[in-house]
C-alpha cells in the first residue's frame, strides 16, 4: 500500500489520488511543491506521477508526440544516447526519468531534471556547486579579480595609498549584480527554458547561483579592502556588505517583474546615479570621495537602513517567487 501525504512524517509516498490531482493541476501549491521535491529522489513515486501525467487528456497526447519525435531522432542517430543530451543542467538532484523504447532502438532514458556533463556519483553538495557553475563563468569573474587585485596594485604599486579605498568602497556593492545578471535567465543560460520547467529550477536555482556569486565576491572584495591603507575617518572594509546584499536582493526582486538582466541593470544604474556620481562630485579619489561616500556606509543608522531594505526586498522576492516559474520574454 502506498500512503498519501499526510503532512507528518518523512516516509510518505505519492498515491494515485494525489498524482491524479497533480496531473490535472488541481493539487494545492504546498502539495505540488512537496511532490516535486519528493520525486527528485524517489524513482517509484516519479513513475506513479509520470503514469498519471501520461494518462491525462491534455498532457497525454502532448507527451506521446514528444515520445514519437524522440524515437524518430533515435532511429536517425542510433549511435547517440538521447539520454546524454542536455535536457537540463540544474544538477541539484537525481534525474526523473521516463523510459521509452522503440523498434530497432535501445532503451533510452529521457531525464526531466537532467545532469548533463555532471560526473556520476557526485555528492549532493558537489551537484549544487556544479549547478552554480554558470554564475561563476565569463567576464564577470575576470572583472572581479581585476578590481580586487587592481585596487591593491594601485594602492601600493602606484603609490596612491589610502585614496584607492573609497573607490573600492563605492564600487564593491554593485559588482555582484553583474554576476547575478549573468547567472540565470533567457539571455544567460543556454538551457534556461528546460531548467525553468524542472522542480529545482526557478527561484531555487536562481538563489543557488546568486549565493555562489556572493560566496566568491564577498571574501575577495572584503579582503582587498582590508589590506588597503585605511583612510582617516572612513568606513571599515566590511561596510559595503549590507549595501551589497540589499542591492543584490533588490535586483532579484525587480528581476521578478522585468527579468534578471534588466533588474540588475536598473539597480546598478540607480547606484551609479544616486551614490557614485554625487560622491565623486568633489573629486575622483582621496578625502573628497571618502567624504562623499561615507554618508552611504558609515554609522549604525545607515547600516540599519540597508538591513531593513534587504529584509523588505527579501520579503518581496518571497511573495514573487512563482514569477520565476514562467519563462522570460525577450
Amino acid at each position: 500500500m502506498r500512503r498519501e501525504r499526510s503532512g507528518l512524517g518523512p516516509d510518505w509516498h505519492v498515491g494515485g489520488e494525489l498524482a491524479a490531482r497533480y496531473a490535472a493541476g488541481t493539487a494545492a501549491e504546498s502539495e505540488a511543491w512537496s511532490l516535486e521535491k519528493h520525486v527528485e529522489a524517489c524513482g517509484a513515486c516519479a513513475a506513479v506521477v509520470s503514469s498519471a501525467v501520461r494518462a491525462g487528456p491534455e498532457t497525454g497526447p502532448l507527451l506521446a508526440s514528444i515520445r514519437a519525435a524522440v524515437l524518430e531522432r533515435a532511429v536517425q542517430e542510433p549511435r547517440e544516447s538521447v539520454g546524454s543530451r542536455a535536457y537540463a543542467n540544474n544538477g541539484t538532484g537525481p534525474a526523473i526519468g521516463t523510459t521509452v523504447t522503440g523498434a530497432g532502438t535501445s532503451t533510452t532514458t529521457v531525464t526531466g531534471a537532467g545532469t548533463t556533463g555532471v560526473p556520476p556519483r557526485l555528492s549532493r553538495a558537489a551537484r549544487v556547486v556544479w549547478a552554480a557553475g554558470p554564475a561563476l563563468r565569463g567576464a564577470w569573474l575576470v572583472a572581479l579579480v581585476i578590481v580586487a587585485l587592481g585596487a591593491v596594485a594601485l594602492s601600493y604599486g602606484a603609490g596612491l595609498g589610502a585614496s584607492v579605498r573609497p573607490l573600492l568602497l563605492v564600487t564593491a556593492p554593485v559588482l555582484p549584480l553583474a554576476g547575478v545578471a549573468l547567472s540565470y535567465g533567457l539571455h544567460a543560460d543556454p538551457l534556461y527554458e528546460i531548467a525553468t520547467s524542472t522542480p529545482a529550477g526557478g527561484l531555487r536555482l536562481l538563489l543557488t547561483r546568486a549565493a555562489a556569486v556572493l560566496a566568491v565576491s564577498v571574501p575577495a572584495l572584503t579582503l582587498a579592502g582590508a589590506v588597503l591603507p585605511v583612510a582617516a575617518g572612513g568606513p571599515g572594509a566590511a561596510a559595503w556588505l549590507l549595501p551589497g546584499l540589499a542591492l543584490t536582493l533588490a535586483a532579484l526582486a525587480l528581476g521578478s517583474f522585468v527579468g534578471g538582466r534588466r533588474g540588475a541593470a536598473a539597480v546598478g544604474a540607480a547606484w551609479l546615479a544616486f551614490v557614485v556620481a554625487p560622491a565623486a562630485a568633489g573629486g575622483p579619489a582621496g578625502a573628497a570621495l571618502m567624504a562623499g561616500a561615507s554618508p552611504y556606509f558609515a554609522g549604525p543608522a545607515v547600516q540599519s537602513g540597508w538591513a531593513a531594505g534587504a529584509v523588505a526586498c527579501a520579503l518581496l522576492l518571497a511573495a514573487r517567487r512563482r514569477s520565476f516559474d514562467h519563462l522570460e520574454t525577450p
